[in-house]
């Protein structure tokens, strides 16, 4: 089956990331950590709207009670995009001097879900030593708590729509494997933590990610120029060749969850010399990829 991957906002982002529908408003929140900036693009007349932010933001979810909750180097922040405003909410995570927030997610209930990673990117792997990036969630109620370290790039955040499972990749090329937990929806607790693909024999590495209304991972292959879709036992059920060589994060999106749309890395951040094989690097890209998404509900805190 061949799928047409479009350029639908060729915004010559850095470092595209952070995609996610916000059904409230019919658009796509998206951010380009290195600008840095906050984005909300409207598919129906391509308007883009852009806001500076005052750090690094690594993910974005818009908010139950209106505007959208970001992950800023000072920690979680209210964002109100009538005024363009932002709000500390809780300086926990993740270090203004050291760590920013990379890849997000919003469990079934209203949790917010984020990891962080070293802003100088990680140290070199040691055999048998861990990351020191965190993962944290951002509960219902405004309270913040670390829930796993050990991470080196924190990427490829998605709950299955029935909230059982949840899933979280590591970006870093020694490691480059995504893993599953068992998830407690009540409690909002991950166990049970295991391989569910090692992306080594693949083009690309893991980064963003999103789920589908069967339960199936669909996975951004950074540095593979495609994105994966795997089924609930880790098995590649289908491969989608991108018209980018760095495809970012995944959001499906559209008035019935029928398309994805992509983010990726532009100049800068490129293998030098590809750069006439994707004259929008960096852009937003979409594709109707034949099967209805999930899109994960608005942020309860």
């Amino acid at each position: 089956m061949n799928t047409t991957v479009e350029c639908v906002l060729d915004a010559k982002a850095t470092l595209g990331e952070g995609a996610v529908w916000d059904a409230q408003s019919s658009a796509l929140w998206w951010v380009d950590i290195a600008a840095p900036s906050l984005h909300r693009f409207h598919p129906e007349t391509r308007r883009n709207e852009t806001w500076s932010m005052p750090s690094a933001i690594g993910c974005v979810a818009p908010r139950r009670s209106g505007g959208a909750i970001v992950g800023l180097e000072e920690g979680w922040c209210a964002f109100d995009p009538s005024v363009g405003s932002v709000r500390l909410m809780n300086d926990m995570a993740p270090g203004l001097a050291t760590h920013r927030f990379n890849d997000g997610t919003v469990d079934p209930v209203g949790r917010f879900w984020a990891g962080t990673m070293p802003k100088s990117g990680p140290r070199d792997a040691v055999a048998g030593e861990a990351g020191d990036g965190t993962l944290f969630c951002l509960d219902t109620d405004g309270s913040c708590r670390a829930v796993l370290d050990g991470l080196y790039i924190q990427n490829g955040l998605a709950c299955s729509p029935d909230g059982k499972r949840m899933y979280l990749s590591d970006s870093y090329k020694p490691i480059r494997t995504i893993w599953v937990f068992d998830y407690d929806l009540e409690t909002g607790t991950p166990s049970n933590r295991r391989t569910f693909f090692d992306t080594s024999a693949v083009a690309g590495r893991p980064d963003g990610a999103a789920m589908d209304a069967e339960g199936c991972y669909w996975m951004a292959g950074i540095d593979g120029w495609q994105i994966l879709r795997l089924t609930p036992d880790g098995t590649i059920d289908r491969t989608i060749p991108v018209p980018v060589e760095k495809p970012t994060c995944l959001a499906f999106g559209g008035p019935r969850l029928e398309q994805l749309y992509i983010t990726s890395m532009g100049d800068g951040l490129i293998t030098p010399g590809t750069e006439e094989r994707q004259p929008h690097a960096g852009g937003v890209f979409v594709c109707e990829p034949g099967v209805v998404g999930y899109a994960p509900p608005a942020c309860g805190a």
